[in-house]
């Protein structure tokens, strides 16, 4: 049919054509479920969005799962654990409460229930800060007595900053080295012990060492040598008598491991005289 110049096609009869859309179209229901919006996320949902915490099931989780033969597949046993800081953390469980009593305790020698004490909970923290205290008292208590002797005879005073190495090396090494030969020789004899309570029973018992070498100070030889003797017969009493029950499983020469330890004690309070404060001028 022509109206014109334009030709009306009849759109419904065109091969291919696309339906026309009506100016009515109907209203579309949508249902949703009532769980579905009360709660967020849903509890049962499925997929890769789940309700717990985590990464979706496709994920690669690599990096969330230690690697086989890593130090933190090996923490739950095995001896890689002394490479773990949770190895020690509980022997860092102590309160200030603690250190002082267990520090009263070591003042007082003749008790001997130091180990009973804290055979359930024997601590590093107490030991490795009486240790540093200790470099920094032997260092700077050393200095100012060979500085007092100097001018009280009125000649030039150098520093000498070996004090310091030679206390660290002095001290670190006789509480690390001492008791791990101790154990060695109490497992050999199947006394029972542990490393850890060595370790803490030989720590606290240096702090005596602290007031006598600030009392050392004073430039009296007698007295110095007073102090000296007293505070190391404190410390290896302390740590002698401590032993001795431990000890005494080890059989009939139980009685010289006490004394070694007991000598082995009162000489490093000499050393520490004769080195410390023996000022020459």
């Amino acid at each position: 049919m022509m109206s014109g110049n334009y030709t009306t096609i009849d759109n419904q009869n065109v091969s291919g054509s696309v339906p026309a859309v009506s100016d009515t179209p109907g209203h579309v229901s949508v249902k949703f479920n009532d769980t579905m919006l009360q709660t967020f996320p849903p509890s049962g949902a499925q997929g890769k969005i789940s309700g717990a915490a985590g990464p979706p099931r496709d994920a690669d989780d690599t990096f969330s799962k230690p690697v086989s033969g890593s130090s933190e597949s090996q923490s739950s046993g095995g001896w890689f654990q002394i490479f773990t800081i949770a190895a020690y953390q509980p022997y860092f469980d102590v309160d200030t409460s603690d250190v002082l009593e267990r520090i009263k305790d070591s003042l007082l020698p003749f008790g001997g229930s130091f180990n009973e004490k804290t055979a359930s909970n024997p601590d590093l923290y107490g030991p490795f800060w009486i240790c540093s205290t200790l470099i920094f008292v032997a260092a700077s208590i050393g200095t100012f007595a060979t500085y007092l002797a100097h001018k009280l005879q009125h000649k030039e005073w150098n520093y000498d900053i070996n004090l310091v190495t030679w206390s660290a090396g002095l001290f670190y090494g006789y509480v690390l080295v001492v008791p791990l030969c101790l154990y060695v020789i109490l497992k050999y004899f199947s006394a029972p012990s542990t490393l850890v309570q060595l370790l803490c029973l030989y720590g606290y018992s240096l702090f005596i060492f602290i007031p006598a070498m600030c009392l050392s100070v004073i430039p009296v030889e007698i007295f110095r040598w007073v102090i000296t003797g007293v505070s190391g017969l404190m410390s290896a009493l302390f740590v002698a008598l401590n032993l001795k029950n431990h000890i005494a499983a080890a059989g009939e020469r139980w009685f010289l491991i006490v004394a070694g330890i007991f000598v082995l004690q009162l000489a490093l309070s000499i050393v520490l005289k004769l080195y410390l404060f023996n000022v020459s001028v």
